[in-house]
């Protein structure tokens, strides 16, 4: 199951992002907003991240005005990887390399068809592993606040 969330600004994104979801078979839990009112990003971020890092939710995706604010509230929440992307390059890497458990985009600076190509990558590509579970378990570590 995947966390879906966005502010006002990621509002008109969110739709094209289920359509995705939809297509592909998977599941998801909606944490909001679903209306225009202006809200706070960090709440929904951090909403969608929680649900992530509690086990609720496989992975996230959470969406605002350019990806980065709301991006930032998420990997607030501890046992996340939130990757913001722009790119489906950038999309693939952060699975195979990073583990990437959450992907941030930006409904002003995405088009929807980009932006459903990243949703795709995103999410079907699996963690490589190996020398990069070693670098994962390293963010991880930091996450926890020791050092490396």
């Amino acid at each position: 199951m995947i966390a879906i969330a966005c502010d006002h600004a990621g509002i008109d994104l969110k739709p094209s992002v289920i359509a995705v979801l939809d297509e592909l078979g998977i599941t998801y839990k909606d944490f909001g907003t679903n209306s225009h009112e202006s809200v706070d990003y960090p709440v929904y971020g951090a909403k969608a991240a929680q649900a992530v890092a509690d086990g609720v939710c496989e992975r996230g995706i959470v969406l605002c005005g350019t990806g980065v604010g709301i991006g930032m509230a998420a990997g607030k929440v501890h046992g996340i990887r939130c990757v913001t992307c722009s790119d489906t390059y950038s999309a693939k890497m952060s699975r195979l390399h990073n583990d990437a458990n959450m992907l941030a985009l930006g409904s002003r600076v995405l088009g929807t068809e980009l932006a459903k190509d990243i949703v795709r990558v995103w999410l079907m590509t699996a963690f490589e592993g190996e020398r990069h579970a070693r670098r994962v378990g390293m963010i991880n570590k930091l996450d926890r606040g020791e050092t490396l």
